[in-house]
């Protein structure tokens, strides 16, 4: 907790100077008996709206589940198939938090701070705060509040769908993040490269292992 808490420091939020075109989504996937994680990549342009690599990296899971260190557990083997990109994405977004944590260090900035790269956060359960329910239109957004900080806001991307959860990871404004998750969005409530990664990531795990346990929010 020390450590996220001096990390979070290094936090930079600033405003994009242009749109990115090639967003890079991330998702892991456990082995069923946990001790082995799957780590992917899906480098999406946004603006061809088609995949451009996907990379996979597999690690053990040298720490247990612990509520609000989660980044401890799925970094290393996020880092490592990060390395393994040939292509450069303008932006990585993480299925997790970013500054929407309770020591504004979630797995989004920590990815981030250790890339020094653009990141996103978008979440979608909730980790902490609170917020008021968005109309129910595509688009809409509410601020997500926590001891009178806005840490992020609750986005609905689909009508008639709970709302994902977006938040700063690092080198990026709120503002950037959504106008980001919502033009990445097609016809899914997750944003598309965050959606592909998952899909990747799990078709993997049940190639490797024949199923992959679902991990803890």
């Amino acid at each position: 907790m020390r450590l996220q808490q001096r990390l979070a420091t290094r936090v930079i939020q600033t405003p994009l100077v242009r749109p990115p075109r090639l967003v890079a989504g991330g998702d892991i996937s456990f082995s069923p008996n946990g001790d082995r994680l799957l780590a992917a990549w899906v480098v999406w342009d946004a603006r061809e709206r088609r995949i451009v690599e996907a990379v996979l990296a597999e690690r053990p899971v040298r720490m247990p589940y612990i509520p609000g260190l989660l980044s401890f557990r799925e970094a290393p083997a996020m880092l490592a198939a990060a390395r393994k990109l040939r292509c450069e994405p303008d932006a990585f977004m993480l299925d997790g938090q970013g500054l929407a944590h309770p020591r504004r260090f979630g797995l989004a900035c920590h990815v981030g701070v250790l890339l020094d790269r653009v990141t996103i956060g978008c979440g979608k359960s909730r980790l902490c705060g609170a917020h008021d329910t968005p109309a129910n239109t595509a688009g809409a957004s509410k601020p997500l509040l926590d001891r009178g900080e806005t840490i992020g806001r609750a986005v609905r991307t689909q009508p008639d769908t709970a709302p994902i959860y977006v938040s700063v990871g690092h080198r990026i404004d709120l503002h950037g993040a959504v106008r980001i998750a919502l033009a990445c969005c097609t016809n899914f409530r997750v944003p598309e490269p965050t959606r592909l990664a998952h899909h990747q990531v799990t078709q993997a795990a049940r190639k490797r292992w024949g199923r992959a346990a679902d991990p803890a929010d």
